[in-house]
């Protein structure tokens, strides 16, 4: 027995809420049916039914969840009831407060509690067993007992609707518990992860069904385009979508060529300027403007530009914007084709871009799941592996000098492995937007990577924009394995890294003055096979030359016209 109220308190946080619950809904049943009873019989011998159910309770309470104590409690429950009922109609009809077996009714209300607690341990099967058997047992304890004008009790109108009414009210209240019961499950259950299983399962299914490279934002920009093109015969073209920060991307474009001046032309994609793409962008409504919507191209000449918002929904997705050298290109006629045509893009572009996201962030998280798994695992093994080779040098006998060195060569590569190893954990849990810009997310592995290598790094960047999340990472990942292979594999000591955005223009450009490679081919090693797989998801172009005197360059441009991108490769 608990001596001290501290333990009497520990011991009544040990039992579940639930079961308290239960106690305390007992209770009060049996206290209203005392009170019932002794207000119909006025004998307080009466009362034995309730000492009778208390000692039934008892493994229903004590033992709610045991697979037989708990049911045998409940049955023996209700089959008390039934007698008690009959037996208590009977005193009261003796004593003449209460006539026609209406008395029963001061014992049948507790019989919701065995059934109503039935339900609530999820069966439903007992509580339909419960029901029969109070059911059988008012019926047997008023066939076999008599009234005192001497007819059957079963016979009796007033026994007959109080055992119907409590019947009927148990079973209504034992079907109103296991769908509040299934509707406290529902709402407990994780459903932000069933929905999100239903819809990926059903993007998978979709995602067979559509053609290769459908559900890539830039191949359904492209595909947009050559839509518009014979329609609307414009000169230049682009497809954007949002990047965030007040700025859109450009996903697909055509006829924006650099001119003598310019290394590369943008088009305007400010969200807060004043221009037709910002305006289009709030209003959701197309724009024509007699205005080029490309920053680096001087207007000499009337040019005629329209803007149609991608809306899904209430949501604007994206943009196209045409022009065309000339006044007046786009007529309300014509606009309101181009719009009807570009309208169905809408969705298949917000479900390309939602799936980029839903990738994107499994990526990210995997990539998160593996470094976690390294460092806790392989990495941990590897520095006790170290500890222990420490140790084993500093207990070697005098005169092991052969053991000793072979010992320092093994801590030394040890120690090679283990740094290796926080270099790729670095660059797994690398990601551009951690960092603030795909400039920064580079120069930061470059410096933490010269620096365990001994390299001297130079850096160029220049970051004008964001591009779009996917370029960014397959950007940041072809940089790291350029400046891991110039680490690892070059012995250089210097390294030039140069990072140009400006969208949708990118340029990314690894240099090292080491002993270069032999064949600048990319099959057969998979380092640089992964580069340039990466490189043509992205729609980009990667070059493996030469370094003049000595080393190798690795570049990869996106969003640029053939010209361009000869530019920033020669």
């Amino acid at each position: 027995m608990p001596s001290t109220t501290a333990e009497r308190k520990s011991l009544i946080r040990r039992i579940p809420a639930s079961q308290i619950t239960a106690i305390a809904v007992r209770g009060i049943m049996l206290a209203l049916v005392t009170v019932l009873i002794l207000a119909a019989t006025r004998d307080v011998a009466e009362l034995r039914w309730v000492v009778l159910l208390v000692l039934a309770g008892l493994p229903a309470v004590l033992a709610p969840r045991h697979r037989i104590a708990a049911p045998l409690g409940r049955y023996a429950e209700v089959i008390l009831v039934g007698l008690g009922a009959s037996a208590v109609a009977l005193a009261a009809d003796q004593a003449g407060t209460v006539t026609d077996g209406v008395g029963a009714a001061a014992l049948l209300p507790y019989l919701a509690v065995p059934i109503t607690a039935a339900m609530l341990q999820n069966r439903p099967l007992e509580s339909a067993g419960l029901l029969g058997v109070a059911t059988l047992t008012l019926a047997a304890a008023g066939w076999f007992t008599m009234t005192p004008e001497g007819t059957r009790q079963l016979a009796s109108v007033g026994y007959l609707a109080m055992g119907a009414q409590w019947l009927i009210l148990a079973a209504i209240g034992t079907i109103t518990t296991g769908a509040m019961q299934r509707a406290a499950l529902a709402r407990r259950a994780p459903q932000p992860y069933a929905e999100a299983t239903r819809l990926l399962t059903q993007l998978r299914q979709v995602a067979r069904q559509l053609p290769g490279a459908t559900l890539d934002p830039g191949s359904i920009a492209e595909h947009l385009l050559e839509e518009l093109r014979p329609l609307g015969r414009p000169q230049r073209a682009a497809v954007f979508a949002a990047s965030g920060a007040g700025r859109l991307v450009v996903l697909a474009q055509f006829g924006v060529e650099a001119d003598d001046t310019s290394t590369r032309a943008a088009w305007e994609t400010s969200l807060d300027s004043d221009s037709a793409v910002a305006d289009a962008w709030a209003s959701q409504q197309p724009q024509v403007s007699g205005r080029t919507q490309l920053r680096s191209r001087e207007q000499n000449g009337p040019v005629s530009a329209l803007v149609v918002p991608l809306v899904a929904g209430v949501r604007t997705v994206g943009l196209v914007a045409l022009e065309r050298d000339g006044a007046n290109g786009y007529p309300q006629t014509l606009t309101n084709r181009i719009v009807n045509a570009a309208t169905p893009a809408a969705l298949r572009l917000e479900a390309a871009l939602l799936f980029e996201e839903v990738r994107s962030i499994a990526t990210n998280e995997e990539r998160q799941r593996l470094a976690r798994e390294i460092h806790d695992g392989v990495a941990q093994e590897l520095v006790m592996i170290g500890y222990g080779v420490d140790n084993a040098q500093a207990t070697l006998p005098e005169g092991a000098e052969d053991t000793a060195e072979e010992l320092r060569v093994l801590r030394s590569e040890i120690t090679r492995v283990i740094t290796e190893l926080r270099l790729s954990l670095f660059e797994l849990r690398s990601e551009v937007d951690r960092h603030g810009g795909l400039t920064a997310a580079i120069a930061e592995f470059a410096r933490i990577s010269g620096n365990q290598a001994g390299l001297k790094v130079n850096l160029s960047l220049d970051e004008a924009g964001r591009l779009p999340a996917s370029i960014e990472s397959e950007l940041l990942r072809i940089a790291q394995e350029a400046i891991t292979n110039a680490r690892k594999h070059a012995a250089a000591a210097n390294l030039w890294v140069t990072c140009t955005v400006d969208p949708p223009y990118g340029l990314i450009e690894v240099s090292d003055d080491g002993k270069g490679i032999p064949d600048e081919r990319t099959d057969g090693r998979y380092g640089l096979a992964i580069m340039a797989e990466r490189a043509e998801r992205i729609r980009g172009r990667l070059e493996i030359r030469p370094r003049d005197p000595v080393g190798t360059t690795v570049a990869v441009v996106v969003g640029g016209s053939p010209r361009q991108e000869a530019r920033a490769t020669r």
